[in-house]
């Protein structure tokens, strides 16, 4: 990654955090409302709809839905992690059971094996 390419990510970055909080929603309403009395002045229904939808709508709801955004992503975000852990301890016990499943085995081809043997030895006896 270039040195502009890396200064620039860290900028975005840096901006999308500041915007992405309360107290920027909070500046941003302040700020919008500096220009409501000229507004009100101009005793304009239109204009007054389009400072609603164009200045503080969208100045405000900005910053108060990247903060909806980033709350919503983090809860996913640990869901997938619990979902996570959840199956290394499956993945975990199944192994476990595995290698337990395959020492029963074992032991059951050894008993095999001397019961084999022991039947041998009485049809010996026997025959």
């Amino acid at each position: 990654m270039s040195a502009i390419t890396n200064f620039n990510n860290k900028i975005a970055t840096s901006i999308t955090k500041g915007v992405a909080t309360m107290w920027c929603a909070y500046g941003f309403t302040i700020l919008a409302l500096l220009s409501l009395p000229s507004v009100i002045s101009q005793h304009s229904i239109l204009q007054l709809v389009s400072w609603i939808a164009q200045t503080f709508l969208q100045l405000v709801l900005l910053s108060i839905i990247m903060v909806g955004q980033n709350l919503s992503s983090a809860s996913v975000e640990k869901q997938i992690n619990e979902t996570h852990e959840a199956s290394l301890g499956e993945f975990e016990l199944a192994k476990e059971a595995r290698a337990l499943a395959h020492k029963e085995l074992a032991e059951l081809k050894e008993i095999s094996r001397e019961i084999h043997q022991l039947m041998k030895k009485i049809e010996e006896k026997l025959g």
